[in-house]
This record gives structure tokens, sequence and C-alpha cells, in this order.
């Protein structure tokens, strides 16, 4: 029996013991498959895939960052983007958060999903040498009223063990539908909670990187965060009724709604971005057409808080001749210059609203 006071050392091996393929599960599944799809090939229309790869994640570091009260706004994630040492600590812990969903995304070239990919998540997020807690004494408590909720399993062993539970169930179970596998992962990763600290985020990260080696998802691009905090009560419930009741099919569902949504959203998010880089293009052509080139659009919307070394690093232009283009960039109001510290950034006007605007679309 489940006791929020002890350790939860006898937590459940998977796969769990009831049936987790219902039938309203299924038909979630069919739903959030097709909305990743639509994403896939959404994100498919952008040449340059770097650009969304240094975008949208950094919309979900800011927003997972938040689900654990750090926080900080896109704005200052794209200032410090290039000065990280310079911003305040929840922003650097962010754009760690972005580096470490990064780092997790070229490692699976070299690997599989598995233990160390998480330890080496979480350290990336923390900017420290965390390990696999050996320490006893963890407990997880109501903000509001400091009550113990849940007391994590405890011991390098049992939560190694668990550990290794956890990453046979990734890559054993393909008889269970991939996104189904994914929502019961995040679930027993929680639970187990092997890390003194990071470990929701840590546990954000592994979403995207199981749909990632899952071939459900080519970037790490899927902004899932979002509808977790617009539902985050309702998240921290649900993985409770798991703990507490084994119910596991509402947790699953909640999962695959978050899936469906987000796609939906980071979806209508591409396309606005599409049509506005398109029609920067054609007011550049128009206006400047001297100035104007491919390259130098694709790094206005790569990095929407532009400096000119930003242009002198791709070899768009000499420091000097760099200066002058961005600056007609701001005479056409498609560029706002703003100094931090004691130098000049030019941030993207249009771009900055869209991505800090909730909704999906221009």
């Amino acid at each position: 029996m489940f006791n929020a006071n002890v350790p939860y050392n006898d937590l459940p091996r998977l796969p769990p013991k009831v049936d987790i393929e219902t039938k309203s599960v299924l038909k979630a599944c069919i739903k959030a498959r097709a909305s990743l799809a639509g994403l896939r090939g959404m994100a498919g229309r952008i040449p340059n895939q770097g650009m969304l790869i240094n975008i949208i994640p950094m919309l979900e570091a800011q927003a997972s960052s938040e689900i654990e009260n750090i926080v900080t706004t896109a704005d200052r994630l794209f200032q410090y983007e290039d000065a990280e040492q310079q911003a305040d600590p929840a922003t650097k812990e962010a754009l760690r958060y972005r580096t470490a969903l990064y780092k997790g995304y070229k490692s699976l070239a070299k690997r599989p999903l598995t233990t160390a990919t998480a330890v080496e998540v979480c350290r990336t997020i923390k900017g420290a040498e965390i390990d696999i807690r050996r320490i006893p004494g963890t407990a997880l408590m109501n903000d509001a009223t400091q009550r113990i909720i849940y007391t994590p399993p405890e011991g390098e062993s049992t939560i190694r063990d668990l550990l290794a539970d956890w990453e046979r169930f990734i890559h054993t179970q393909p008889d269970i539908d991939p996104l189904v596998r994914m929502a019961v992962m995040h679930y027993q990763f929680e639970a187990i909670h092997p890390f003194s600290d990071g470990n929701g985020r840590t546990g954000r990260v592994l979403n995207l990187l199981f749909l990632i080696s899952e071939n459900l998802l080519e970037l790490p691009i899927l902004y899932l965060s979002r509808y977790i905090i617009q539902n985050k009560q309702e998240y921290y419930r649900l993985l409770m009724t798991v703990t507490a009741e084994g119910a596991w099919e509402e947790w699953v569902l909640y999962m695959l709604e978050a899936v469906h949504s987000t796609a939906e959203w980071t979806s209508a998010k591409i396309s606005a971005i599409c049509a506005l880089m398109e029609q920067t293009r054609d007011q550049l052509r128009l206006e400047i057409p001297k100035t104007y080139s491919h390259e130098l659009v694709e790094l206005i919307f790569m990095q929407p808080y532009c400096r000119i070394a930003n242009l002198v690093e791709r070899d768009i232009a000499q420091r000097q001749t760099a200066s002058k283009m961005l600056k007609e960039l701001v005479s056409k109001n498609v560029l706002r210059e703003v100094t931090v510290g004691r130098e000049k950034v030019f941030i993207n006007i249009e771009l900055m609203k869209l991505l800090t605007r909730d909704h999906g679309t221009a």
C-alpha cells in the first residue's frame, strides 16, 4: 500500500498490470498521431531546420522552467542567448534547459535513450555534477500546507534498479503504442525521482527525446510544457492518482491530449513564422534590394535578438557593413535597436510579438 510518508521502494515495475490501451486511449492516440504528423509536415516547410531548433525549444525552456517556479521571459532568453553569463540566475537555468534538450537530441545519433541520457540532461540543466540520489530524506510537499504528499524511493541500488526497469520498458515493449509508452515512462520517471533536483525538467526533455527516437518527431520542437503550464494542477493531481489509486487511463489521456494540443499549437506557430518570414523577404526585396539577402533574413529569424557579430560570424558582411545593414532594417521597422550593456542588439519586432503571443497564429 502506498504511504506518502514512507519511501516508495515498492513502486510497481513496468509495464502496468492494468490495461493501458483502452478504447478511449487508442482513439486519443489516433488524434495525437495525426497532429504530430501535421507538425512534421509543417516543420518541413522551413528549409533551415536550425531556425526551428533555436526558436521553439527556447519557448519550451521558458515554460518548463516556469512549471518549477523558475520564472524568466522569452525576451530575456533570446536577449542572453549569446551572453549567458550576463543573465540573471533564472534565465541562466532556463538557457541550460534549452542546451540540455539540444545535447540530448544530438546524443540520440550515438546511443539510445538510457539512464545515462537522463543523468547528462539533468547535469546540463543544473550546471552541476548531479548523479543518482544516494542520501535519504527526500520528500515532496504541498507548497501551501507543507504536508508531505509523496516520498520517492530511496537507496542508490533501489533507484538504479527501478531506472533499469524503466529503461527496459522503453525499449522492449514495441506492442504498446509509443505515445502510451511516453505517458507511462514519464509517470514512472517522476515517481522514481532519481535526482535531488531537476527531475521534472529532465523528465520533460526525455519525453521529446523519446518521441524523436520513435520517429514521431524529427526535431525537438513540440512545445509540450505549454499544455502542462495551462493545466498544471491537473498534471500533478493525475500523477498522484496513478500513485495512490493506479488510475492509469486518465493520466494517459491527459498526456495524449497534451501531445495533440501542443502539436496543433506548434504547427500554427510555425505556419505564422513562415508567413511572417515571407512577408519580410518581400518587403526587403522591394524596399532595400541591395541590402536584402536570403541569409540575412534567415539570421534575423533564427536569432530574434541579433548582434553585429552574428552577421560577421556567418560571413554575411564585415563589421562596418553589417552595422549599416542592420540599421537599414531598423529604418524599415523590421528591427528595433537597443543597447544591452556595451553592445547594440537588434530585435526582430514582429517575430518577438509572435513568439510571446500565446495563441499559435499571427
